[in-house]
């Protein structure tokens, strides 16, 4: 199958999940709400459940199924991956929401918050790589 036909299927699989989710639930899908859901304990959180381990296990399901290999590790140090988690999640809760909630179903419904959020994530994630790429490692 042609690699370029994956990144159509994502893309619509994403937004047939976010559409069936606000369809079915009335709920935005956005990680990092669903995810505070559950470390909250917050009431009728079964859905966030489901969803939270169908989003660990689809890759690995994919990966066993297809016969492909996974990503390889990280080279950042532990540290680092925690330090990184904690900002992220420090971030969405800042921002009302993730890249998910606002980036997908935000635009989708053509939120004025989420256009302003989403441009903000962007903006932030290119000024940081061009940071750690061209400033920070003396290049």
């Amino acid at each position: 199958m042609d690699s370029l036909f994956y990144p159509l299927l994502g893309g619509l699989l994403v937004g047939l999940s976010s559409l069936t989710m606000l369809a079915l639930l009335g709920r935005i899908t956005g990680i990092s709400g669903i995810f505070a859901g559950i470390i909250t304990g917050e009431a009728a959180s079964q859905w966030r459940w489901a969803f939270f381990a169908g989003l660990l296990s689809g890759p690995v399901l994919y990966h066993l199924l297809s016969g492909t290999s996974a990503s390889a590790p990280s080279e950042a140090g532990i540290a680092t991956i925690i330090a990184g988690g904690l900002l992220v999640g420090f971030g969405t809760r800042f921002a009302g929401g993730c890249t998910s909630g606002h980036g997908i179903c935000g635009i989708g419904r053509l939120s004025p918050r989420s256009i302003a959020a989403t441009a903000t994530f962007m903006a932030a994630g290119i000024l940081t790589v061009y940071a750690a790429r061209h400033l920070l490692s003396g290049q």
